[in-house]
């Protein structure tokens, strides 16, 4: 049986992990569809992954807490595809207009961007926590 994490440790090494690896991979893909510059993207990915972070910690949090309310424990696929679903969706109201402002794009380049980096994040998201969770294992509000 694993040690138990305490619930901000988890959440904050969780958060610092996924948003590592997502600066990698946000700065690659904006390099690729807007042609602009490596330091560009790279600094809007750290800009972008900072308020993501901080949007992580809250979304996790609150959907941590409804979690711990519900009658069925354990995170399905279902439950796996909402959290990422809500927290991308939330994610891109602030982000769309500070990555238009930082590639003195239209907003709507920067939705397509953003939308992208959506599909992209989708995808990492629930290979990223379905990893995590495999390793450290799942959360008491899961248990």
């Amino acid at each position: 049986m694993r040690a138990p994490i305490h619930p901000t440790t988890r959440k904050i090494f969780y958060a610092v992990t996924f948003e590592s690896g997502g600066i990698l991979l946000s700065a690659s893909l904006l390099h690729l569809m807007s042609g602009a510059g490596a330091p560009a993207t790279l600094s809007l990915s750290i800009l972008n992954a900072t308020m993501a972070l901080t949007w992580s910690y809250a979304f996790n949090t609150l959907f941590e807490a409804w979690e711990a309310r519900q009658t069925r424990k354990g995170r399905s696929v279902l439950r796996r595809a909402a959290h990422a679903l809500l927290f991308e969706g939330g994610l891109a109201l602030i982000l769309v207009p500070v990555t238009a402002w930082w590639l003195a794009a239209s907003w709507l380049t920067a939705l397509i961007y953003e939308s992208s980096l959506i599909a992209a994040f989708l995808i990492y998201t629930a290979l990223f926590t379905w990893a995590f969770d495999a390793i450290f294992g799942l959360p008491q509000s899961a248990r």
